[in-house]
C-alpha cells in the first residue's frame, strides 16, 4: 500500500468514527466502528483496492448517519467510493437515516440493486453479509432463536434475506469468500428450516 493510499485508508477510519460515533452493534454493547473495520479488512482480505477499502468503511454511512450527505462525501472521497457507497445502502429515495421505510421494502429494493450492480460493490456487499453471518451464527450458536428479539425481521424473513442475497451475487466473487457465506448460509438453515419475506 503506498503512503497515499494509507493517507486515504486513515481518512475514512477517520470518517466513519466520527460518523457513528456513539452507535452500537444492534442489541450490544459492541462499537459499530468494529464491523466497519472488520469488512473493510475482509475487503483487503479479497483483494479490494484502495476505493473499495475505504467504500467498506463507509458503507453505511449515508444509511446511518443524519449528518453525511452523498455530495459531501464525493467531495471527500471521490466519485467511486460514493458510488459503490450507494450501490450497499438500502435507502430508498425518499427515506433518512432517521425516517426509514419498512423492512421488507427496503430489503427488497437493495436486493434488486445488488442484481444489477457490478462485481466492485458486490465485493463489499458480500464483505459487509460475510460479517455479519459470523456475528450472527455466533450469536445463534450462543443464545439460540432469542437471538432474533433484537432485530427488525423475524428469523424466517432473515433466512429468507439471506437466501435472496446470496442469490443476487454475481459469479466473479473470490472463491473463499463465497465458500464461506455458503456455509454461513447453511448453520443458519439448521437454526431456521423455513424462509419466507411476509412471515
Amino acid at each position: 500500500m503506498t503512503a497515499d493510499e494509507q493517507a486515504r485508508l486513515l481518512e475514512g477510519l477517520r470518517f466513519a468514527a466520527a460518523a457513528h460515533s456513539g452507535q452500537r452493534r444492534r442489541g450490544t454493547s459492541v462499537p459499530y466502528l468494529s464491523h466497519l473495520i472488520q469488512v473493510a479488512g475482509l475487503v483487503m482480505e479479497h483483494g479490494g483496492d484502495i476505493d473499495q477499502i475505504v467504500a467498506g468503511l463507509l458503507h453505511d454511512v449515508i444509511e446511518d448517519c443524519e449528518d453525511v450527505d452523498r455530495e459531501s462525501l464525493e467531495t471527500q472521497f471521490g466519485t467511486e467510493v460514493v458510488r459503490i457507497v450507494h450501490t450497499c445502502s438500502d435507502l430508498l429515495e425518499t427515506d433518512t437515516p432517521n425516517a426509514k421505510s419498512a423492512w421488507l421494502v427496503r430489503k427488497r429494493h437493495y436486493i434488486a440493486k445488488l442484481r444489477e450492480s457490478d462485481p466492485r460493490a458486490q465485493l463489499i456487499a458480500a464483505c459487509d453479509k460475510l460479517h455479519n453471518l459470523r456475528s450472527l451464527i455466533a450469536d445463534l450458536k450462543r443464545s439460540g432463536l432469542g437471538t432474533f428479539v433484537r432485530f427488525h425481521a423475524t428469523p424466517e424473513q432473515t433466512r429468507w434475506y439471506y437466501d435472496e442475497v446470496r442469490e443476487a451475487l454475481g459469479p466473479d466473487l473470490p472463491e473463499p469468500l463465497v465458500d464461506e457465506i455458503d456455509s454461513l448460509i447453511e448453520q443458519l438453515r439448521e437454526f431456521v428450516p423455513e424462509a419466507s419475506p411476509d412471515s
